[in-house]
This record gives C-alpha cells, sequence and structure tokens, in this order.
C-alpha cells in the first residue's frame, strides 16, 4: 500500500480556493472510481468443459433420482450404527480438525475484505528538549520546550483494477473449499464408521463359523478315538484329526485379535479411548434399500464435495491470476488526516494548532527485474494445475460410482454360488460322517469336507459384508449422507 507522505504544518488557514485546489482532483478520481467499479482485471471464472457420459458404467438406464438423494438413517437403519454416526458426528477428531479450519479460512476472507474499507489510525506524541521539534531536530535559539502532536490518520486504496476484489474472490472461494472439506472429511467418516460396524458383525460371524468348526473336529476326533480304541481304527485317524482340530482352534484366537482391532479403530473414528464396542445385531440382519439408482453422472458436479471443493480452489487459482495482473498496474490511494500540532502544549486547544490534509497518491513499478512477470506465470501454472486436478477428480469419481455399481451386481452372483457350495458341503459332512460311522467311508472322507466346509463358510461371511460394504461405497461414491442428524418429526 501507499505510505502517506510527510506534510508540512502552517500557522496560516487555507482559504476557500485551497480547500478547492485540494478536493477538485479528489472529486475528478472518485468520479473515475464510479466509471469503472465493476471493471476488474485478469480472467473471469468458468468452469471447465467435462465430458460427463450419459449413464454410469455398470447402470442399466439413465434415472434422475439417486440412492443419494436419501439421508444417511435412511440408508443405515440400524439403531446401533446409527447411535455411532451420531456421536462420531459429533466427537470425531477429523471432523473437528475440519471445522477450526473453516473458522480459520473465514478469518482470511474477513481480513480480505477489510481492504474494501478505509483504514484509519491514531497517533499521538508529547514531547519536550532543546532544540527540537517532536523528535526532529531545529534551531530555537537554544531554548528549551514542550511540544504536542496528535492526530487521526485515514487511508483508503481506490480498487481500480480490482485487486483487491480479486483477493476477496480467492480468500471465499478458498473458505467454501474448506466447508467442502468438512464435507468430504463427513462422508468418508460414515464410510468408515459403516465399514468397521460391518467389519465387527461379520467377524462376529466368522468367530462363531471358527468355534462351530473347532467343535466339530473335536467331535471327529472323539469318534476316532472310540475306534482306536475298539481297535478298528489307526493311530494315523486320530493324528489328523487332532491336526484338523489345532488348525481350526487356531483360528478362533486370530478372529479375537482381529475383533479387538477393529472396536480400537472404531472407537478412534467416534473419538472415544480405545475399548469394547457394544453390539446386539448379527451380519444376517442388516438391510440395506433393495433400489439404488445411480442417478445422472452430470450431479455429482454438484453433489460431491471433492468435486466440489476442487472446483472452488480452481475458482481461488484463477482469482489469483487476476490479482497477479493486477500487480504490473499503479495502486491508487486517499490519505487523510486531521488533529492537533503545536509547539507549546498551552496553545493546543486554540484553532492556529489544528492540522488537516487531503491528498491522492499513486505508486506503481517501473523496473523490478521480471518479479511481477514471474509472479504472473507461477499463478497461471498454479491456476492450470487446479483445472487439471479438478477433471481427474471428476474422472475419478465416475470410477467410483462404476466400480461400487460393478461391486454389487458381481457380488450377488458370488454370494449366490458360494452359498450353494457351502449347503452342498454341509451335506458333504453330514453324509460322510454318517457313512465313516456305519464303516462304509475312511476317516479321509469326514476330514475333506470339514476341511473345505471351514473356508467356505469364512468366504460367504466376508461376501456378505462386502455386498453390504458396495452399498456403503456406492453411497459415498455419489456424493450422499450430508445432513448431519435427523430432522425433528412434528
Amino acid at each position: 500500500m501507499t505510505k502517506p507522505r510527510d506534510f508540512n504544518f502552517k500557522s496560516a488557514k487555507p482559504g476557500r480556493s485551497s480547500h478547492w485546489s485540494v478536493l477538485q482532483p479528489l472529486f475528478c478520481l472518485c468520479t473515475l472510481v464510479f466509471l469503472v467499479a465493476g471493471c476488474a482485471v485478469g480472467p473471469n471464472y468458468r468452469r471447465p468443459a467435462i465430458d460427463s457420459p450419459a449413464t454410469f458404467r455398470g447402470q442399466l438406464t439413465a434415472t434422475t433420482n439417486s440412492f443419494a438423494d436419501l439421508a444417511w438413517w435412511e440408508v443405515y437403519q440400524d439403531d446401533t450404527l446409527q447411535a455411532f454416526i451420531r456421536e462420531a458426528l459429533t466427537n470425531n477428531y477429523d471432523l473437528r480438525i475440519a471445522v477450526t479450519r473453516i473458522e480459520q479460512a473465514r478469518a482470511v476472507v474477513m481480513q480480505a475484505r477489510s481492504q474494501f474499507v478505509p483504514s484509519i489510525s491514531y497517533n499521538g506524541t508529547v514531547s519536550q528538549g532543546r532544540n527540537e521539534f517532536l523528535g526532529n531536530t531545529i534551531s530555537n535559539g537554544g531554548e528549551t520546550g514542550n511540544a504536542f502532536a496528535g492526530t487521526l490518520n485515514a487511508f483508503w486504496e481506490l480498487d481500480l483494477w480490482g485487486r483487491i476484489r480479486r483477493l476477496n474472490e480467492s480468500a471465499r472461494a478458498q473458505f467454501l473449499a474448506t466447508e467442502e472439506a468438512r464435507r468430504g472429511i463427513m462422508l468418508s467418516l460414515l464410510s468408515d464408521i459403516s465399514t468397521a460396524y460391518l467389519r465387527l458383525l461379520e467377524l462376529d460371524q466368522e468367530l462363531e463359523v471358527a468355534s462351530r468348526t473347532t467343535n466339530s473336529f473335536g467331535d471327529s476326533l472323539k469318534i476316532f478315538s472310540q475306534r482306536l480304541e475298539g481297535g478298528v481304527a489307526s493311530e494315523l485317524e486320530t493324528d489328523r484329526g487332532e491336526a484338523a482340530l489345532a488348525d481350526a482352534a487356531a483360528a478362533v484366537p486370530d478372529i479375537q485379535q482381529q475383533i479387538v482391532f477393529t472396536e480400537n479403530q472404531l472407537c478412534i473414528l467416534l473419538g472415544r479411548p480405545p475399548g469394547p464396542i457394544k453390539r446386539s445385531a448379527s451380519l444376517l440382519t442388516q438391510r440395506m434399500p433393495p433400489e439404488v439408482p445411480a442417478g445422472l453422472p452430470s450431479a455429482l458436479l454438484e453433489r460431491r464435495p471433492d468435486v466440489r471443493q476442487a472446483e472452488q480452489l480452481l475458482r481461488s487459482a484463477n482469482a489469483d491470476v487476476g490479482e497477479a495482473v493486477a500487480e504490473f498496474f499503479p495502486q491508487i490511494g486517499l490519505t487523510a488526516f486531521f488533529g492537533k500540532v503545536s509547539p507549546e502544549l498551552s496553545a493546543v486547544t486554540l484553532g492556529s494548532a489544528n492540522a488537516w490534509s487531503l491528498a491522492a497518491s499513486a505508486s506503481g513499478p517501473l523496473f523490478e527485474g521480471g518479479r511481477l512477470t514471474g509472479q504472473y506465470r507461477q499463478r497461471k501454472a498454479a491456476r492450470e494445475e487446479a483445472r487439471l486436478r479438478y477433471q481427474y477428480t471428476v474422472l475419478a469419481a465416475f470410477q467410483d460410482v462404476a466400480n461400487a455399481l460393478i461391486s454389487r451386481e458381481k457380488l450377488a452372483e458370488i454370494r449366490e454360488q458360494q452359498a450353494n457350495k457351502v449347503k452342498a458341503l454341509e451335506a458333504a459332512v453330514r453324509v460322510s460322517t454318517e457313512r465313516y460311522v456305519a464303516g462304509k467311508a475312511s476317516y479321509y472322507e469326514v476330514l475333506e469336507a470339514q476341511q473345505q466346509l471351514f473356508p467356505a463358510e469364512l468366504n460367504l461371511a466376508r461376501t456378505e459384508r462386502d455386498q453390504l460394504l458396495a452399498i456403503v461405497q456406492l453411497y459415498k461414491a455419489l456424493g450422499g449422507g450430508w445432513e448431519s442428524s435427523p430432522k425433528t418429526k412434528s
């Protein structure tokens, strides 16, 4: 900013002609300001062109309604899960940190907006000395005297080229980007909590399968041992039975360890110390909406927080280019002050101690050694980077939705075949056990059927979990779940 110039004070009061001689150029300058108001150098923002497909890959038909239009409590209908989400929306540290970033960006906007109005300051000086006046050396015959000066100073930069407007545009876009970042964290939080919760329920089911399988191998070992005692079996059968039992039993503590780790992860998301998580539901009781229309791909540009954040960052970078252009032009400002200046404290109240001034000033670059040009080129390159990031974010959003749609479709087919496999192996275990007891089959048939059933049941449980997680990922990919809490019912 242009600094106020130094003024020399005279005891004589200026006449009317002196007033007009000062005000006339200021009046002309203000008139010019109004004429060029709204004109800002640099490029105005335009959203980059996006090649948006008519439908998502994996979507049979295009629909205007979208699964993302549902509120999160309509998608996640488990009461325990809803309670976890509400707790996390209040206590999660990532979300609370994002709120502090919003407050910081809001304060930056306030600072940028302050440049639209004049800045007013004050100063005062009282001094006593010989051959000096307010700290300046003068010749007054060697006498010791007092001096006083007190003024109100004002400065206002006339935003002729839009430099301040571009600064405000950039700051506001950065603020809106932090808002979108908070929404993005919120969507990730909903997804992470749902994923951890469903993972817990799936691990509970795995633990039940492992415990049941361990008991099954234990029953088989008893049969082998009884037949060994009866002299109709060899130690090979009992040894193989003990090995199979130990293998199944070893899976139990491993699953229990994973349960503890997942509980701790969920506790951190909830903003509480690591500890056990109470739950009463099972994976098989979880239900998701049967219809999940994806909607139009173009709607992602308006809904996905990460896409909206990338666009705001692009808008900010574009405004920075305009601010760099404005730096090539002169900065014009108005300065004024009013106060009292007197060589004697006793004369401060007299009219002759009044001091005032109005002035216009201009400053601009003549030679900067390429600094301004380099700054301008840097801002242009940063804008190009922001544009490419925005376009990449849009493409990644299309990919996320397409992947979630394909996963939902294919996991349904996988689950059907795995369920058939489990059903067939359960029958094989039952028949082979009956044949072995009747002496019609070897121990190998029993162990083989049991050893195949155990991983098949685990894979079925994991596929059922992945089916639910595909819905969670689709909801996140579509940008659903902005509301922080359900509306109060009347």
